[in-house]
């Protein structure tokens, strides 16, 4: 190669790997014989205007159904997610009750959350520690390690962060009564489930001892669950075909001594389900044997037996071998403090509204079982929903204009859609010809206070979700999805709509009220 041709090919190799070289200037002398070289190493200007912005920092807290879910869904090239939980992997709850027959193992229903991170894109953190204080005016988290080190400290660091995700679930409900916690075994957690198993399966090895009265044997053989809830009810379930079809076999001599009952304060078991679940249920349980008892409240429980109340407030006592609390659940220390913190101080979860958002709190979401919807009543926006249907200004409503708002009514209040088939009515206009009484459905017109009387009852129908896992799941994976469109509504808001038009204008009219009244 000419030493010409060999100098050019290396100055521009030389460029290739330095592309900061704004300028490559080479001049070949007219004998052929010299070069000269010049390259410009200033930072292209243009190049720093075109910086990409850092992302903004999500911190979600928990690795449950909505923490994972959310994580899973999220776009990790958009945003810096970290993730801060005391429990390094995820556990698929629904089978708990499975775990603590061994129709399932306990390995089978968990994955480490590093290994669902390893499959995202984009950069995913995560850390083994326990929020303990969230501090929503400077947006930063106060957190602890819990795990055993022999390094200096306590532990604790602080995470700042641009979006919150609380999901850290909730724990057993005792109520305060007294000996649960000393006494009663719960079923959360995979350790919970293994502690179960392990105590059922003792107490069959006990009751199979020579020396011991029938009576004692019974004792030991009787397993209450307190709680007629989803996993109460599963568990019973469980329990009842692990000791019909497996330990009936390994323990032939004490079979007929087993003894399942359910203690459920309520008046039927799986109250936040259809009535034709819970009477299917209830049927079930009548079949198998496990004894029911709706109606009675746990008031102690003891090393050996459980005290309850009746409606007539009679207490009775009952021996046990095992005893299982899922009465409820109640919120996570930090979750109390979080709501004193911000005003919701008398709630069992943090308040959100439609949309996940903590109310009062900017850019903090909170979801599962730790977090309540807060629904819009249609009572209390009724004057805006009328105004925003009466297009013409009339002060009353066709049918034409209904029929026009009722899409944006239905996305807005949900309850209305369920009130009309509790009422067995197609869609709205019916309700409103039916208040009506005879008149033409096309001809009817109705004020402002024939409307509220219209909607007076749908209210009714607003339901808190139900603290399961498939609702933690299904607020997860749409807060995500909320999380991976965000850019897209910053950049071009007019083409992203929020629960359609009557959204808007609701909020607007709020406002509007809320200024002339601070104007007073």
């Amino acid at each position: 190669m000419p030493f010409k041709a060999f100098l050019l090919d290396g100055a521009v190799r030389a460029f290739r790997r330095r592309p900061s070289f704004s300028k490559l200037v080479l001049v070949f002398a007219a004998s052929g014989g010299g070069l000269v070289a010049y390259a410009d190493a200033r930072t292209d200007q243009a190049a720093e205007s075109c910086q990409v912005p850092p992302k903004k920092k999500v911190v979600v807290l928990g690795t449950g159904w909505a923490g994972t879910t959310f994580v899973r869904n999220i776009d990790g090239s958009l945003y810096d997610v970290q993730i801060i939980s005391p429990r390094n992997y995820f556990a698929f709850t629904p089978l708990l009750p499975s775990v603590t027959c061994g129709t399932v193992e306990s390995r089978s229903i968990t994955e480490p959350i590093r290994r669902i991170i390893s499959k995202k894109g984009g950069e995913i953190k995560f850390w083994e520690a326990e929020c303990f204080k969230i501090d929503p005016d400077h947006k930063k988290i106060h957190c602890r390690t819990n795990i055993a080190t022999n390094l200096d400290g306590n532990g604790e660091f602080c995470v700042d962060y641009d979006y919150l995700v609380i999901a850290v679930g909730a724990r057993a409900n005792t109520f305060n009564t007294p000996g649960v916690v000393e006494h009663c075994n719960f079923l959360k957690e995979v350790e919970d489930a293994q502690k179960i198993r392990r105590s059922v399966i003792d107490c069959f090895e006990r009751a199979i001892l020579p020396d011991l009265d029938e009576e004692e044997k019974k004792r030991l053989l009787h397993f209450v669950i307190v709680g007629g809830g989803p996993t109460g009810v599963e568990f019973s379930a469980e329990l009842h075909d692990f000791v019909a079809e497996d330990l009936s076999r390994l323990y032939p001599t004490v079979r007929d001594l087993v003894s399942i009952t359910v203690i459920e304060h309520g008046g039927q078991i799986l109250t936040m389900f259809d009535k034709r679940i819970s009477k299917f249920a209830e049927e079930k349980f009548q079949r198998d044997g496990i004894e029911l008892k709706t109606g009675c409240k746990v008031v102690k429980v003891a090393d050996k037996t459980i005290t309850m109340e009746d409606a007539l407030h009679e207490k009775s006592s009952v021996p046990y071998g095992v005893a299982v609390w899922s009465a409820g659940i109640g919120p996570h220390p930090i979750i109390l403090d979080f709501m004193k913190n911000i005003g919701q101080g008398n709630g069992r979860a943090v308040s959100t509204d439609e949309w996940l958002r903590v109310n009062e709190c900017d850019g903090v979401f909170a979801i599962g079982d730790c977090a309540t919807i807060s629904q819009r009543k249609v009572m209390e926006d009724i004057l805006e929903i009328f105004e925003f249907a009466d297009k013409d200004n009339s002060g009353t409503l066709t049918v034409q204009e209904i029929k026009d708002a009722v899409e944006d009514i239905y996305i807005r209040y949900p309850q209305v859609e369920l009130y009309l088939k509790s009422k067995h009515m197609k869609d709205i206009i019916h309700l409103v010809a039916a208040s009506k009484g005879d008149a033409e459905k096309e001809a009817v017109e109705i004020t402002i206070e024939e409307f509220k009387n219209v909607l007076a009852n749908v209210d009714s129908q607003v339901k808190n979700l139900p603290a399961t896992a498939q609702v933690a799941a299904q607020q997860g994976n749409y807060l995500a999805q909320c999380f991976n469109r965000m850019k897209e509504c910053e950049e071009k808001p007019e083409d992203i709509s929020i629960s359609g038009d009557l959204h808007l204008w609701v909020e607007d009219k709020q406002l509007q009220n809320s200024q002339e009244i601070g104007s007073l």
